[in-house]
């Protein structure tokens, strides 16, 4: 208990899936959360659940606008951003035959558009009170092919080189600033369970991504939650640009 202790930490996507795992883990951790999402009933359910130690803000992270006062009003009201998680994603399956520009530019935007504006007005927030950390929401699917999933493989790809110029640049600033990635691979969220749902034999999809790990199983949020934990905590004081994979061993083979 009070791995981050007083720390101010917002978190994208903190409605559901692992940006709510996250939240959770980390109030009771000690710190004090601001959940953001664009969808507001999902995160009133969760505030709800998490207490007062919680804060909501309405945030689509593809509008720079809506970056600029959602931060500034975090640092208005608790004076810094200690800790930022860019966990908002959005999936599609689709090889790349399949995926039209309009679905690769919808896809991107949420998932690498929204990390690169949230590093940046992270990084402008943090340079200017001591320092912090970033820690951005890649998958294994930013590491290796998939052949079913061009735009999200293209996106968490992008993010994970995103996450090491950002590391890099601070560092070499002085500014105190980590920022790393992390590399789930197939999670019991929401999201997966949309993906299965929609693919053509969904069964076989959902056996397949099961097996999929040499542990046999899905990741649980919480796994993945205790991950980034370890990255927003002063445990990880001398990690940067450094990608953290959760994947049960799937890219070990």
């Amino acid at each position: 208990m009070g791995r981050i202790d007083g720390k101010i930490a917002l978190i994208t996507g903190g409605a559901s899936g692992i940006g709510l795992a996250t939240a959770r883990l980390f109030v009771d951790e000690g710190a004090k959360v601001i959940l953001t999402d664009r969808d507001k009933a999902a995160a009133d359910a969760a505030l709800a659940a998490l207490g007062e130690r919680t804060k909501f803000h309405l945030l689509d992270v593809t509008h720079e606008d809506q970056w600029i006062a959602v931060t500034e009003a975090v640092v208005a009201e608790f004076g810094r951003i200690d800790v930022l998680v860019n966990s908002a994603g959005v999936a599609l399956l689709k090889d790349i035959e399949a995926t039209t520009l309009d679905d690769w530019r919808a896809l991107t935007a949420v998932n690498l558009d929204g990390t690169f504006l949230g590093c940046k007005h992270a990084v402008r927030v943090m340079k200017e009170r001591g320092g912090g950390s970033i820690v951005n929401m890649s998958s294994v699917a930013g590491l290796i092919g998939n052949g079913n999933l061009a735009a999200y493989s293209a996106s968490k790809g992008g993010v994970r080189l995103l996450t090491k110029s950002v590391a890099l640049h601070c560092a070499r600033k002085g500014y105190n600033i980590r920022c790393n990635s992390v590399h789930p691979s197939f999670v019991e969220t929401a999201m997966l369970r949309g993906m299965i749902a929609a693919g053509r034999d969904p069964a076989k999809m959902a056996a397949n991504y099961t097996g999929a790990a040499p542990l046999g199983r899905l990741a649980q949020p919480i796994e993945v939650a205790r991950a980034i934990l370890f990255l927003a905590s002063e445990e990880s004081s001398f990690t940067t640009g450094a990608e953290l994979v959760v994947d049960g061993g799937l890219t070990a083979a």
